[in-house]
């Protein structure tokens, strides 16, 4: 059955290169206008030809297309790969730039000046062809050169990789320090020659087992090593290692934009529960200014009613009459000292019950936040953390950035993670907006609910047939430690997990996403385990 394949042409920096690929990308809702510019001037055109001039990293497509008229006409797309000077120019048949994905001029420090009208000019190239060159050619570069080879030949000819040099340099057991050996610089001209000619390939990479930061091809001799390591064709390997890498910076991306927000959200909270913090303790002293206005007020009848006094010692019955001394504002009299300091308790004694309620939402705030932080560092998977922005976004009131997603794959972000235990299903919650789903809405009251005790985690959730009798107690047991390895605990032994049935499990008003009170439940104390250890 045949298979539909797109052209993926990237320009950025990081990832410029042009190849086929079954990996659709969902349109951006605001086109380009370079891409307007490109369904006017393309759509029912045909591609005639495809190429490139020797090993330039410059591709060429020509089009024959219709014009408003139905008269056929030729246009040509210009793919320049050039790193953070790489761009997508489309021409018309006399070479004049019909429009670019970048603008560029010489006033703004380009070679050239890329703008719809201009002459379209090839980059002037200062390396050789490394195509017409011969052995002698080759050799008369290298020669007497104190320079590593792995820079002398990306350096002079157009289209060698440094890693790829030093790599194949590595394979045919030459020294990259020149030794000016003539016998190295046949070996070496000949494999390049034939790597260039071959259409068989071995991949290598560079980097560690998770992220290769660079790959080279390797002429592979034997032909049934290739089927034995089931070898990809070299652009597949492309598309699935871009793919992968371009994913891994999208889901990098995301969690450092949605951990920024977090984190500055959190910050603010502190700030403000440190402020609350210096009001309580403030309203410890209450009882003082109110025990101050008492003692002055009775002994009003022997004090000096003028203001220049800075403070007065009385006796105080309520500790057995011990002297005290009371500071005053010598600016008013002793009576308004004492009402001064009436207003001051009565202002703390309501400073306190608004201070303290304001401490408790704060926290429970922190807490909140304190679990999307978990949640954001412990996934590795974008429809997870599109569904956490949504949250965030909800929860803030903001337009986070995120990569972009269909409406089936954010609807299927929602159903919880499922596994068999015992051949019983069991089900995991992978965020708050999971949670809430399956155990507000998708368990039954009947079914029994796990979560780790006081620490943030995922919210799991044994089903069980409604007349069930008796539950066994080793599947009861692995489910708890199922939902202490999805928790903060994860790398703790004896984790307390809290148990019981659905049923008793609410969601307070108003309560974040993810967030649920419950009672009759019993607790266990487990190792956390991988679900899929069982």
């Amino acid at each position: 059955m045949g298979k539909n394949y797109f052209l993926n042409i990237n320009i950025t920096p990081e990832n410029y290169r042009i190849h086929i690929t079954e990996n659709t990308k969902p349109n951006p809702q605001n086109a380009l206008n370079f891409c307007m510019a490109l369904r006017k001037r393309l759509s029912g055109g045909t591609i005639k030809k495809i190429y490139m001039n020797g090993l330039e990293r410059i591709v060429y497509i020509d089009i024959e297309c219709y014009n408003e008229l139905n008269y056929a006409e030729s246009k040509k797309l210009i793919i320049e790969l050039m790193g953070k000077h790489s761009n997508i120019i489309l021409v018309d048949e006399n070479n004049i730039i019909i429009d670019s994905l970048r603008h560029l001029t010489q006033s703004e420090n380009s070679a050239r000046d890329i703008f719809p009208g201009c002459k379209y000019t090839e980059i002037e190239q200062t390396k050789l062809d490394y195509l017409s060159i011969s052995q002698d050619d080759f050799n008369s570069v290298l020669i007497n050169n104190s320079n590593p080879l792995s820079n002398i030949i990306p350096n002079t000819y157009i289209g060698l990789s440094r890693f790829g040099i030093q790599f194949i340099l590595k394979v045919l057991n030459i020294n990259d320090k020149n030794s000016n050996n003539t016998n190295d610089y046949n070996i070496l001209y000949n494999y390049i020659n034939n790597l260039i000619a071959s259409n068989t390939y071995e991949i290598v990479g560079s980097g560690n087992n998770f992220y290769i930061k660079d790959i080279s091809p390797l002429i592979t001799k034997n032909e049934s090593e290739i089927k034995s390591k089931s070898n990809l064709y070299l652009n597949d390997f492309i598309d699935k290692f871009y793919s992968t890498k371009e994913l891994t910076q999208s889901v990098n991306s995301t969690k450092n934009n949605l951990l920024k927000l977090i984190l500055s959200k959190t910050q603010k909270l502190k700030n403000k529960l440190d402020k609350i913090n210096s009001t309580l303790i403030e309203c410890a002293k209450m009882d003082d200014y109110k025990l101050y206005g008492e003692l002055i007020t009775a002994n009003l009848y022997k004090l000096n009613q003028q203001h220049n006094e800075e403070s007065i010692t009385l006796e105080n019955y309520y500790n057995n009459n011990l002297p005290i001394t009371i500071q005053l504002d010598t600016s008013i009299s002793p009576s308004q000292n004492a009402e001064k300091y009436y207003k001051k308790y009565k202002k703390l004694q309501n400073a306190l019950s608004i201070s303290e309620k304001q401490k408790e939402l704060i926290q429970n705030e922190l807490s909140y936040l304190d679990s999307l932080i978990y949640e954001i560092t412990n996934t590795s998977k974008l429809d997870e953390l599109i569904e956490i922005n949504d949250e965030i976004k909800d929860y803030l009131n903001v337009n986070t950035q995120s990569a972009s997603t269909t409406n089936s794959k954010e609807k299927a972000a929602h159903l919880p993670a499922e596994y068999l235990i015992d051949g019983f299903t069991v089900y995991v919650g992978k965020n708050n907006k999971q949670n809430d789903f399956l155990t507000c809405k998708m368990a039954k009251p009947y079914y029994l609910w796990f979560h780790a005790k006081d620490i943030h985690g995922s919210h799991v959730v044994l089903k069980l047939d409604k007349n069930i009798t008796k539950l066994p107690d080793a599947t009861i047991y692995k489910c708890a430690c199922i939902a202490a390895y999805y928790s903060k605990a994860k790398m703790s032994q004896n984790v307390p997990v809290d148990y019981t049935f659905i049923k008793y499990v609410k969601k307070p008003n108003k309560a974040n996403p993810g967030m649920v009170i419950y009672t009759d439940n019993k607790t266990l104390y487990v190792n956390p385990k991988n679900p899929s250890e069982y």
